[in-house]
């Protein structure tokens, strides 16, 4: 997925609440070591613009949104079962972020029961629609009632944009993931756009699975997958689900990506129990970030991200307390950047 803008650069850099500001901070000094030249506009959205603003998205991030087109987002606190609406999926009903794309991969030095295994997946979510529109209303004290929304547009555009991803990438597979046998109209229209746009590229393997079986396999043998296309409550549940394969969100990157703008989050919440202390680890948005410039068609820059992050972890050392180890994220960011800097002095 490939960005149509054309350089130089600004991105709009929202921190986010708790650990946002912190990790935020350490994934700017990394990336401006590559020298790729980005230029960043931050705004403040969530709970510390609730309290200047009074609003928790003011104006100025979409005047920022508007204007840049690409955003790079640390995590929004969103209250559970009351309160406000999540601030994400505002952003992605907005700006028709439809395609949550999750990239899973294990990380040499990573803590996982799949060591050693070939595990290299990517999740195509469809996010603007499905049960989290939020229409739900009491029908009697005692009974709420919640509407799924399914239609041909966005079942059509996600599956047309992970077909797509695969024949760009070179990936062999994409698995439709469903409860048509239950929910036959819903998730029976989300499968029949996936089969129209899979008839497109016959040189790509189709499939389907029922989601509960999809978990099963998922557990027993994630190797088999390759990519993988699901309604919006199904990616957003299989996705962590997945992130536990390889290490949990704190090592899993996010984009949320539309026709016109894109938005490159760490998937994560914000930690308020350990901000401000100097031990949050920035991985998960930074590599966002990487694919964030990919997506600007910088791939050797993202290119240096991904692979000092890989050296440092690695290594085993200067990493932080959920890494298994003891460094700040001072420490663990002076690391990054010092192996930045040296595989760019060494060369391709």
């Amino acid at each position: 997925m490939q960005s149509n803008l054309k350089p130089p650069y600004t991105i709009t850099l929202i921190p986010g609440d708790g650990i946002g500001p912190e990790i935020t901070e350490a994934v700017v000094k990394v990336v401006d070591a590559t020298g790729c030249g980005l230029r960043w506009e931050p705004v403040v959205a969530g709970l510390e613009a609730l309290e200047e603003h009074g609003e928790l998205m003011p104006k100025e991030v979409h005047r920022s949104l508007q204007r840049n087109k690409i955003a790079l987002k640390g995590p929004l606190t969103t209250p559970v079962g009351t309160g406000h609406k999540s601030l994400n999926v505002q952003l992605r009903q907005k700006y028709q972020l439809y395609a949550n794309i999750r990239p899973i991969a294990l990380i040499p030095g990573i803590d996982s029961r799949y060591v050693g295994e070939a595990m290299n997946m990517v999740i195509f979510r469809e996010s603007t629609e499905g049960l989290y529109t939020g229409i739900e209303h009491t029908i009697v004290p005692g009974v709420v009632e919640t509407l799924k929304i399914i239609t041909e547009k966005a079942s059509t555009r996600i599956a047309s944009k992970a077909f797509q991803y695969a024949r760009h990438r070179g990936r062999q597979k994409v698995t439709a993931v469903h409860k048509a046998n239950i929910m036959k109209q819903s998730d029976g229209l989300f499968l029949e756009c996936c089969r129209k746009i899979a008839k497109k590229h016959p040189e790509i393997a189709y499939e389907e699975l029922i989601v509960d079986n999809c978990s099963m396999q998922m557990v027993m043998n994630p190797s088999q997958f390759d990519v993988i296309l699901l309604p919006n409550l199904y990616g957003d549940i299989m996705s962590d689900l997945c992130a536990g394969l390889v290490g949990g969100l704190g090592v899993t990157p996010g984009a949320n990506i539309g026709d016109k703008h894109a938005v490159f989050e760490a998937v994560h919440g914000s930690a308020p129990d350990i901000a401000g202390q100097g031990i949050a680890n920035p991985t998960a948005m930074l590599l966002s970030a990487a694919m964030m410039l990919r997506h600007l068609n910088m791939d050797d820059s993202a290119f240096l991200i991904r692979t000092a992050v890989g050296n440092v972890i690695s290594r085993g050392k200067s990493l932080t307390r959920d890494l298994g180890g003891e460094a700040t994220t001072e420490e663990y960011t002076a690391a990054l950047i010092k192996e930045v800097q040296r595989l760019a002095k060494r060369g391709p």
